[in-house]
């Protein structure tokens, strides 16, 4: 078969057509002494041609021809090849998908002829068939020889289409059960003591148990063992448990021939910490009281495989029933599903592209949607309790639980998948899930599966295909159903029934499933595009509220904000087209009563929960608020006018903060919970006291305009006291303030204080009067004299007062102070004015400090609430803000006159400046700041939650779930949050102890 020089062979063209990548190697081959007799033979080069890898399939027959014991056995290979196509077909099928079997082959030169029958028995063989390929082996090596002999005739029905996927999943389950069971009779025949003691059951769990085996895998299995009649229980148990661990060792443990596959019992009770082997008694009582939701999910699948079988079936037999009380579990559907989330987010960064089986869209996604539908509906309908998916998911297609289409889609893409990743193991026999880099192995995969055009190319066009399909239907596989429950359907499409439509939604944590029904009802009937696009989004939204605390709330408030916007054009559109939108809003409607409030008094806002143009949730600056405010209040008629358009962009900017609290806290699909709560507290508190500053000067320029044109008698400022001073307000706070003014020059003082009054008067007026908008309560009481002095005072009465007559209270009051609207300048000297006040030089007195210390006690003691838990109080409690900024303040009060940082009205900055000056430890900062961070936290959550204040818990299980959500605290865990509160509480008051009252 040589060639002139320089010039190409017409084997080497023929090789090439036929799909060789070295063509010069395969001459090679087919002219050594092996192939001499058959080398021109075209039935030969064009069965290598048909197989995955016509490369490795030549040279896998030339090993196997070099491996005959003599000529006459080589002859009757080559004959048989040549002129049987069956075994022609099947043996070089394998030949060029396995480079681990052909090494079998090579080194068990007469297996080949396992390949050679071809009766009906051999086309379909069940567990009968395989025992009878497994009964020669004496020993773990023999029985390894046998199990790959077995495995030949599944891959040769496998690569030759002879079997479809399902099948052949179901076939290595199959000789995986007839291997358990070989390796089992090997312990028993090693140790006869043992088996005469006791009865041992193997079940078998996840993929062997559903009928639906890998070519390598882990073989999940669970051990259950009894005393045989008369026997002590513990000496059975121990010899089960000797059994049990020895035919584990003969399956798992690598020999000359390999290993089978890893046997694994980590889905026993306890997992690896449990005992190996339990009785059925002790497995019963497990289950009944200590097993979490993702262990009756396992023994979805659970099937007696070895063993003592009578035993096995009361094993199964005992435990289903508790299987289908799952989805009743407090939190179900959040569990299956938080679970699906951790599988992912385990996967490392660099595989997460290449995962057939645990990536987004790959083989978990499906098996985990169709597990969680069995959950729910198989306790009233047996027709759906499988373990083996596919037949499962048919199931749940006929009985109207999964829309036609749907299931027929993911059947397609999990068929596509499994043989994706059955192929991918043939080749070495190794356990794996990834997706080959390597072109050679990509081009092999490619034509294994029939993709020969452009194999590599092909075969991720298909593969990424299929992964989406599954990624777009997992999800909404299990609501969707629940809108062809209230919508008109094609003929012949069966329908979710109304009793299997309440039972999902109680599932996913709905208290009122009639009414949740009537809601999707009256989004999603009809044949309007509108219902068309709410058909389209509310399955995803649906998921998005269940993983609230209160998912009729957002269900309902979903419904109410889409019949006020539905009639616009772009609300809808938003929704649909940008990408954050459509969580975000599902988050906030359902995290509490308070954004939604706002929300729906003017819902347009919703346009703020995109990634588009209405600015996103970052909260505004101060100064594009006043300037937006002002610029309304200029183009108003009246007071009331402006005043009114003022409190309207309070109401949306309120919106606005509370959005994005509520989903940073939450956090989303593509972007995680922030993980620093201070950030949220400060954002919240910066933009609230922003927009509550914006808000008075915008009603502050309203009056003066209405009542004096542009210039006022008197300058007038408006000083921010408390937590709006120090920035730190939250969504219920009163704004504390004290107005000041100075008469301009030649004006008198009586008309000057006049007009102040009145403007002060006016502003609380129109700040308060009932309308769609939240009110805006202003405070004065931190005013000298309190309630009795006057509401406002010129700078030289303040600078006289605070001179002659200031209490110690007003000096601690007035470390919050500092300049928020109106005569700037007024402003900037008020604080200078008060500067030597709450500073003062050489600190404070003894006298003083006891003064303080007997006002926080006597607050403490006077303004707690009646029945109150005191532990749990997150303002005057131990550990609360209070005794955190009680104890923050006393120190700048102290030394604020030589620590220039502590001269803030921060509490935060105030502190971090005292550990910095050495005045508190850092480890005391520390506890002080994550115990106000989460008091602060508490009282936004409460607020949120309710719609009104408040410094304690909810006592309500809904709410307090909710303050939990925000929290970070997932389903079932209040009871979590409240030792937690109370831990961080505890720790702070020791601190509180050793700082603010130890001498």
């Amino acid at each position: 078969m040589t060639s002139a020089p320089g010039r190409r062979s017409s084997t080497f063209t023929r090789l090439l057509r036929h799909g060789f990548t070295d063509p010069s190697a395969a001459e090679r081959l087919l002219d050594g002494p092996e192939l001499t007799p058959v080398r021109s033979d075209p039935v030969l080069l064009a069965a290598l041609g048909a197989t995955a890898d016509p490369d490795l399939a030549l040279l896998g027959l030339v090993r196997l021809l070099e491996a005959q014991p003599g000529p006459t056995d080589r002859q009757e290979l080559l004959d048989t090849v040549i002129a049987a196509k069956p075994l022609r077909d099947r043996l070089l099928g394998v030949l060029g998908a396995s480079a681990a079997l052909g090494d079998h082959l090579a080194r068990h030169s007469g297996d080949w002829r396992a390949l050679v029958t071809y009766e009906p028995s051999d086309l379909h063989p069940g567990i009968e068939e395989f025992e009878r390929g497994l009964a020669g082996a004496t020993d773990p090596v023999s029985l390894r020889v046998a199990y790959r002999r077995c495995l030949l005739s599944i891959a040769a029905r496998d690569v030759c289409g002879t079997t479809e996927v399902a099948e052949t999943a179901a076939e290595l389950a199959d000789l995986a059960t007839a291997t358990l069971r070989a390796a089992l009779a090997l312990a028993e025949a090693d140790a006869p003591g043992d088996a005469g003691l006791c009865r041992l059951a193997v079940i078998a769990m996840g993929k062997c148990g559903g009928h639906e085996l890998n070519y390598v895998s882990d073989v999940d299995v669970v051990f259950v063992g009894e005393p045989v009649e008369g026997a002590d229980e513990g000496k059975a148990l121990r010899a089960a448990t000797r059994l049990a661990s020895h035919m584990m060792r003969i399956c798992s443990e690598t020999t000359v021939e390999g290993a089978i596959w890893p046997v694994d019992a980590n889905l026993r009770p306890e997992g690896r910490n449990g005992p190996l082997v339990r009785t059925l008694a002790s497995h019963v009582a497990y289950y009944q009281r200590w097993a979490k939701t993702w262990e009756f999910q396992a023994l979805l699948k659970a099937r007696p495989v070895a063993g003592d079988l009578a035993l096995g079936q009361e094993y199964v037999d005992a435990l289903q029933p508790l299987v289908w009380q799952a989805a009743e579990r407090e939190n179900f559907v959040g569990d299956v599903q938080k679970m699906r989330r951790r599988v992912v987010e385990n996967i490392p960064a660099a595989e997460v592209d290449r995962q057939l089986k645990l990536g987004p869209g790959g083989l978990r996604d499906v098996e985990f949607a169709v597990q969680l539908l069995q959950l729910v509906h198989g306790r009233a309908d047996a027709s759906l309790r499988s373990g083996t998916t596919l037949d499962a998911l048919k199931a749940l297609a006929a009985g109207g639980y999964v829309g036609r289409a749907d299931a027929a889609q993911l059947d397609e893409a999990y068929r596509f998948l499994r043989s994706m990743e059955h192929r991918i193991q043939l080749y070495r026999l190794r356990r794996t899930h990834l997706v080959p880099e390597d072109e050679a192995d990509l081009r092999r995969l490619g034509r294994s599966l029939g993709l020969r055009t452009d194999p590599v190319a092909s075969l991720h066009r298909e593969w990424r295909r299929h992964a989406s399909v599954v990624r777009r239907l997992h999800e909404k596989l299990f609501y969707r159903p629940l809108l062809d429950a209230v919508a008109a359907l094609a003929p012949g499409e069966a329908r979710l029934s109304a009793e299997a439509a309440r039972e999902r939604l109680v599932a996913l944590g709905y208290a009122d499933p009639a009414a949740a029904l009537r809601h999707l009802e009256a989004l999603a009937s009809g044949v309007t595009r509108k219902a068309a696009i709410q058909r389209t989004l509310l399955p995803v939204l649906l998921g998005w509220f269940a993983d609230s605390a209160d998912p009729d709330a957002g269900l309902l408030n979903f419904r109410k904000v889409s019949d006020a916007l539905g009639k616009t054009p772009w609300y809808l559109r938003l929704l649909r087209d940008e990408g954050a939108a459509a969580e975000n809003l599902a988050r906030v409607l359902s995290a509490g009563r308070l954004a939604p409030d706002l929300l729906m008094r003017a819902p347009e806002a919703v346009a703020l929960l995109g990634d588009g143009d209405g600015g996103g949730l970052r909260p505004r600056p101060r100064a594009h608020l006043e300037q937006e405010i002002l610029a309304a209040v200029g183009r108003a008629d009246d007071a009331v006018q402006g005043v009114t358009a003022a409190r309207g962009v309070r109401r949306r900017e309120l919106f606005r903060t509370a959005a994005a609290d509520i989903v940073g806290s939450y956090g989303t699909e593509s972007q995680p919970a922030e993980a620093d709560a201070g950030a949220l507290v400060e954002l919240v508190g910066g933009a609230v006291s922003d927009l509550t500053a914006a808000t008075l000067a915008g009603t502050l320029r309203a009056v003066v305009r209405e009542g004096w044109g542009d210039t006022l008698p008197t300058r007038f400022a408006i000083i921010g006291m408390g937590r709006f001073g120090g920035h730190e307000l939250g969504y219920g706070s009163d704004a504390d303030v004290l107005f000041v003014h100075e008469p301009r020059d030649g004006v008198d003082e009586g008309e000057a204080a006049r007009a102040a009054n009145k403007v002060v008067a006016e502003m609380r007026r129109l700040l308060q009067i009932p309308s769609a908008d939240p009110p805006l309560l202003v405070d004065a009481d931190l005013r000298p004299e309190g309630k009795s002095g006057p509401l406002v005072r010129t700078l030289k009465s303040y600078e006289a007062y605070y001179r002659r007559w200031a209490l110690v209270w007003e000096r601690h009051a007035l470390l919050r102070a500092e300049y928020v609207a109106g005569d700037e300048d007024l402003g900037r000297r008020f604080v200078e004015m008060v500067d030597p006040l709450r500073y003062p030089e050489g600190g404070l007195g003894e006298e003083a400090v006891r003064e303080i210390r007997r006002l926080k006690a006597r607050m403490e003691s006077e303004r707690l609430p009646r029945g109150a838990d005191p532990k749990l109080h997150a303002k005057l409690g131990p550990g609360g803000l209070s005794d955190v900024e009680w104890t923050v303040q006393l120190v700048q009060l102290r030394h604020g006159a030589r620590v220039e940082g502590l001269r803030t009205t921060r509490t935060r900055e105030a502190l971090a400046a005292a550990a910095a000056a050495g005045l508190v430890s850092e480890d005391d900062a520390g506890v002080l700041d994550e115990a106000w961070v989460l008091a602060t936290r508490v009282r936004n959550a409460v607020m949120l939650v309710r719609g009104r204040a408040g410094d304690t818990f909810p006592t309500d299980p809904r709410e307090l779930a909710a303050v939990g959500r925000y929290l970070g605290y997932g389903p079932g865990r209040a009871g979590d949050m409240l030792d937690a509160y109370r831990r961080t509480a505890r720790r702070a008051r020791g601190v509180v102890e050793e700082l603010f009252y130890a001498d």
